[in-house]
């Protein structure tokens, strides 16, 4: 969710952000902010100081309180106590601007590797899906799921946003921590065989579906 009132700024973000393959949201009115980034649901908020409706360290501080969503502030203010002030309200990170649009991605991509980290530790359910980070085990109801970890990752990328489309440059992204270069025919067929184990495991519980040109998406029956 890019929260941005200036048009070329948010533009210019939204072409590099899809260009890496994140599905983006722009929304104008700082009133409107945190009931949009909460409803959609965002994964990251890129969060403009100056607003109209409600300004940046307000928004901050209610996604704050609401929500584990990382936020990372953009900003023409350049003084260190508004750097400070919007840490200390739980922002994750700071840009000033002008910035590169290439930096600001790099950043994003950052926060959200540190976010799944944070995240991966533990027992977390989605739907009939459960799964055993520290195991590293997944379960369709009571059935475990013979995953390779690869196909782990992909199902627990797909269950933590069902309904939304992820695209192969996303999916990548999340099977393999280490950036290396992979085919789309290679994700294709890490998906198959993750739609193979599903079906065996729970019929038509859990499907993931193919959005032509887009990517895929997981649905729950």
């Amino acid at each position: 969710m890019v929260i941005e009132d200036e048009v070329k700024i948010a533009a210019l973000l939204r072409d590099y952000l899809e260009a890496s393959g994140y599905v983006v949201r722009i929304c104008s009115n700082g009133s409107e902010a945190v009931a949009q980034a909460l409803a959609w649901p965002a994964e990251i908020a890129l969060l403009d100081v100056n607003l109209p409706g409600k300004d940046g360290f307000a928004i901050c501080r209610e996604l704050r309180a609401a929500s584990s969503l990382p936020i990372l502030m953009l900003t023409a203010r350049v003084e260190e106590i508004d750097r400070v002030l919007g840490l200390e309200l739980g922002a994750d990170d700071y840009v000033c601007k002008p910035f590169s649009p290439r930096e600001v991605v790099a950043r994003v991509k950052a926060l959200l590797r540190r976010s799944q980290s944070v995240a991966s530790g533990g027992i977390g359910a989605q739907g009939p899906l459960r799964f055993d980070n520290d195991a590293h085990e997944a379960r369709l109801a009571d059935a475990l799921l013979p995953l390779t970890p690869v196909e782990y990752r992909l199902l627990q990328a797909l269950a933590a946003r069902p309904g939304s489309v992820l695209s192969r440059a996303r999916l990548i992204d999340a099977a393999y921590a280490d950036h290396r270069v992979v085919s789309e025919r290679t994700m294709d067929s890490h998906l198959k065989n993750l739609r193979r184990k599903l079906q065996d495991a729970g019929g038509e519980a859990v499907s993931i579906e193919g959005v032509y040109g887009v990517g895929y998406k997981l649905v729950f029956a």
